[in-house]
């Protein structure tokens, strides 16, 4: 007969001890389970009225209306600029862009703006066990130097956080027109190797200046160098015909791109970072025919229509893929609207009774607020309850409040943990910002917003849009004229001083309160 086996202290402990080593780490089970997925969409050029859930242009946008009424919309959500470059510089490393002195347009052959020693956006969510990718419109610059295009290009996206990059080098008015994947350009033919210059033409090439029998799209104002596809774009190229990309389709590209990537990573327990930063409606707007005279607007109505149903088509795939639960969802855009940005689209003559900047003033390269206040949403299905926010966030403020949210110490020297109000659980959001349009800087402070003096025009009459500058300071109360059209400089001085000592100190001691009167 057998005796019964007797557990003892000493049993109860080396069995506890067994089974923890089998267990999976916190770490690992932190890794594995608790940290969503996140799904960062960044449109180009797009309004704050343009996106129908803000009420205040004539466009219909149900995908992201979707992002809009089942997640927070902000309403005081901001770029850190209005241009392109240096928002998407910000929203990287969370440091304001005019702290570098790059960190503005570039043109397709400028060296990488991020040093590769610095943190990044993506770095940190890659320390923290996140896949990192970007796919889309890239435009911080590549290499060091000089590019061949004929080689691997470095550094590249890949040397700055991203496992994976599929990208347009610049815009999709500048050259190279290709795409380039991991640092090197697609479907290149060694026997066609690419040439790129921005300061003179090849011999022998053709150009929208001197050619404008080729052109299936009218320049206006500055886009009149290389021709590819029938368009006049910004510098010259010669070779690479394989690899140049067909702008019709650039939308449907990018897009199987990212259903492709979201469908490989919903296998694996690891999650992933995915930076989408799509081209729409900056110029040339060349929606694919599916879409042509669809928003009565033109091409640019189309283009954002076109935008909107590959956001509706992303959600597609996260709900198919079983993961849209699991995947937190940020929109946003890069700068305010514009509308004839250099080529003849009938953007200005059929936008009827739209209004892409909605009740804001100015626009895309503007220090009013049509220039950095843009579409904000966030959605996470079954974790953010809908709502309307008033919070003052930034895109700045993604670096620290992301690391909040995955367990990360790494942060952003400008950036802020604003976690809760992105999650729709508080209303609390920044205090003060500095915004900057082509190098000069304005602060918004509360209900407040004041403009430094600046010399230059105070309408940029190509795209016709006011850019801010006077010879006197302006201050607004935007609580009581968003539109900004009462400067109260004069009538209330000491909030003017209070806003002029703020703006340098957050600025730093190179700025002094008296160098305001800028050149």
């Amino acid at each position: 007969m057998k005796k019964a086996f007797l557990w003892n202290p000493f049993h109860l402990l080396f069995a506890f001890l067994f089974l923890s080593s089998c267990a999976p780490s916190e770490k690992e089970e932190e890794n594995q389970s608790s940290n969503p997925n996140i799904l960062l969409i960044y449109l180009d050029d797009l309004g704050y009225g343009d996106v129908s859930a803000y009420q205040s242009g004539t466009l219909q946008t149900p995908n992201m209306d979707r992002l809009a009424n089942g997640g927070i919309r902000f309403t005081q959500g901001y770029a850190s600029s209005a241009t392109c470059t240096p928002s998407r510089y910000a929203l990287l490393t969370g440091t304001y862009p005019w702290r570098n002195q790059n960190a503005k347009i570039l043109p397709g052959t400028a060296p990488l703006i991020i040093d590769t020693a610095q943190m990044t956006l993506p770095k940190m969510l890659k320390n923290k066990g996140y896949h990192t990718a970007v796919i889309g419109k890239w435009h911080l610059g590549l290499g060091t130097g000089v590019v061949d295009w004929n080689a691997e290009i470095a550094p590249n996206p890949n040397h700055v956080g991203f496992e994976y990059s599929h990208i347009l080098a610049a815009t999709q008015d500048r050259v190279p027109t290709v795409y380039i994947e991991n640092g090197r350009v697609v479907n290149l033919d060694p026997n066609d190797p690419i040439q790129v210059d921005y300061d003179k033409n090849f011999e022998g090439e053709p150009t929208g200046l001197d050619n404008p029998e080729l052109l299936t799209m009218k320049w206006h104002h500055g886009h009149n160098n290389s021709i590819v596809n029938g368009i006049p774009r910004i510098g010259f190229m010669k070779g690479g015909e394989k690899a140049k990309w067909s702008d019709i389709d650039m939308a449907d590209h990018f897009l199987e791109k990212g259903k492709a990537y979201i469908q490989e990573k919903s296998k694996s327990e690891q999650p992933f970072f995915l930076f989408f930063p799509m081209q729409q409606p900056h110029v040339p707007r060349t929606p694919h025919p599916r879409f042509e005279g669809k928003s009565g607007m033109g091409p640019r109505g189309d283009a954002i229509l076109e935008a909107d149903w590959v956001i509706g088509e992303l959600l597609k795939t996260l709900e198919e893929e079983g993961i849209l639960e699991n995947t937190l969802i940020i929109f946003s855009s890069d700068n305010g609207p514009v509308l004839n940005d250099g080529y003849y689209d009938d953007a200005v003559e059929k936008l009827g009774d739209h209004t892409p900047a909605g009740p804001l003033r100015g626009g895309k390269y503007s220090l009013f607020e049509a220039g950095t206040r843009v579409p904000f949403l966030t959605y996470w299905k079954g974790e953010i309850q809908p709502g309307l926010s008033n919070a003052m966030v930034t895109q700045i403020d993604l670096m620290n409040s992301l690391a909040a949210l995955v367990g990360s110490t790494e942060s952003g020297p400008d950036s802020e943990n604003l976690l809760d109000a992105f999650l729709g659980k508080s209303d609390k959001g920044r205090e003060a910002v500095i915004l900057e349009a082509t190098s000069r800087t304005a602060l918004r402070v509360g209900d407040w917003a004041m403009i430094p003096p600046y010399s230059g025009l105070a309408v940029q009459k190509q795209v016709n849009i006011e850019l801010g500058n006077a010879s006197d300071y302006q201050l607004y109360n935007l609580s009581e004229d968003l539109a900004q059209q009462t400067n109260l400089a004069s009538s209330n001085p000491e909030k003017l001083e209070e806003m002029k000592q703020i703006y340098a100190r957050l600025r730093g001691d190179s700025v002094k309160v008296e160098q305001l009167e800028l050149k």
